[in-house]
């Protein structure tokens, strides 16, 4: 069901018709507030949807560990981790850019994505004070670290070039 909030708010010193007829009572900045919820129903439409208000579909496979130091060292190929808050426009940006990448460079590399805002302790722990903040962890250990919403294009560049110097 979807959510309809409508609010209406009148200020009566703001009225153009009337605000020469108006007595200091209304002078007072006197506001009225009300709210209603309507619940609607969701019609499903059985055409296309233009990509603008497509849902956005996020391709992962959620795995559990019971820390994050098992994830790095159980990893058989390098491990981007995509340090991320909810709140942090740059990061929902870097969404389908990383299901790109991930889709690109599966037999290269992992890619992770940590909350920041869930999990304090790991993101103190690597210093994280930028988000997005990328880190590329090999045998369990900090390899690279970069800043920054970057292109799909970018993204795979700094990767590639990352393992293949580094090596």
């Amino acid at each position: 069901m979807a959510i309809s909030v409508a609010a209406s708010t009148t200020v009566p010193s703001l009225n153009r018709k009337s605000s020469a007829k108006l007595s200091a009572y209304y002078y007072s900045s006197k506001l009225s507030f009300s709210s209603s919820i309507q619940f609607q129903p969701i019609r499903i439409v059985d055409r296309p949807i233009s990509s603008r208000y497509r849902p956005l579909v996020v391709e992962a496979k959620k795995q559990i560990f019971n820390s994050f130091d098992e994830l790095l060292s159980n990893s058989d190929k390098p491990v981007l981790v995509d340090f991320y808050a909810t709140w942090c426009g740059p990061c929902q940006f870097m969404v389908p850019i990383l299901n790109q990448v991930s889709s690109t460079l599966k037999d290269k590399i992992q890619i992770v994505k940590i909350d920041t805002e869930k999990y304090p302790s790991i993101a103190d722990k690597y210093r994280i004070q930028a988000l997005p903040t990328f880190i590329i962890f090999k045998d369990g250990r900090p390899f690279d670290r970069f800043e920054g919403a970057l292109s799909a294009d970018q993204l795979i560049q700094r990767i590639e070039n990352s393992l293949s110097i580094k090596q």
